[in-house]
């Protein structure tokens, strides 16, 4: 019987696809192939994918579509978007929109697949990812994400705007390590013209803020050397 888990790979350009399927199945995935939103449609009812890794500019259906589709049906199969230029606030609309994660072309083969298994681990079988949740709660932590606000028990706490989407990118990924770099291009932007220092600014801002001990956290921890994960136990609330 063949437990692995099955990914669906979406994407026009082959070039990407005969290199990435049978480098995702020697990494310990069933792997098959749609070309475009159409034909991925198609093979998700046959193929009942446990994750959907999906182009976001292809002809026919783009996968934006594609993810609203299925959203809109109920179809909470993880997704993860794979995309090329284009603004942190956009890649955020994608997430609010149901995709469970998004990846930089180009990309390392590598990161793809730590990016499915943490999503796969992370994911609740038919139930919506945390990125579409409007409120969040971690102890005495709770984030509004439609609101942009953040309460400590239940005061209001001041943060800046780039505090604030470092956090809600934070509570989202939980018991994730998150470099540097994916926080800088996650709430920044991929091209913002600052360096990785700047991250730390802000996790510094937020510890204040959180009353939140560098030695022994609550919410953030660091990882010498590879970056940050958020380590509160997170659940939707209303």
């Amino acid at each position: 019987m063949n437990n692995k888990p099955k990914i669906l790979l979406v994407d026009d350009e082959t070039a990407i696809t005969d290199r990435l399927q049978p480098f995702l199945s020697r990494a310990g995935f069933d792997v098959d192939v749609a070309s475009d939103g159409e034909a991925a449609l198609i093979k998700i009812v046959s193929y009942t994918p446990d994750l959907i890794v999906l182009d976001v500019l292809m002809p026919r259906m783009d996968g934006r579509e594609v993810l609203r589709q299925l959203r809109q049906k109920g179809d909470w199969t993880p997704i993860i978007l794979l995309t090329q230029v284009g603004e942190s606030a956009e890649r955020a609309m994608a997430l609010m929109e149901g995709a469970d994660d998004y990846i930089n072309k180009p990309f390392d083969p590598n990161e793809l697949a730590a990016r499915i298994k943490t999503v796969l681990r992370r994911a609740s079988p038919g139930q919506p990812p945390l990125t579409v949740a409007e409120r969040l709660r971690s102890g005495d932590l709770v984030v509004d994400r439609p609101k942009r606000r953040a309460y400590l028990n239940a005061i209001e706490i001041n943060l800046s705007p780039k505090a604030m989407s470092l956090l809600e990118y934070l509570i989202t990924h939980p018991d994730e390590l998150l470099s540097r770099d994916r926080l800088l291009d996650a709430v920044w932007g991929w091209d913002y013209p600052i360096g990785t220092r700047t991250v730390d600014t802000r996790i510094a801002e937020l510890r204040r803020v959180l009353g939140d001990d560098p030695g022994d956290p609550q919410y953030i921890e660091t990882i010498p050397g590879q970056g940050y994960r958020f380590i509160g136990k997170v659940e939707k609330t209303s």
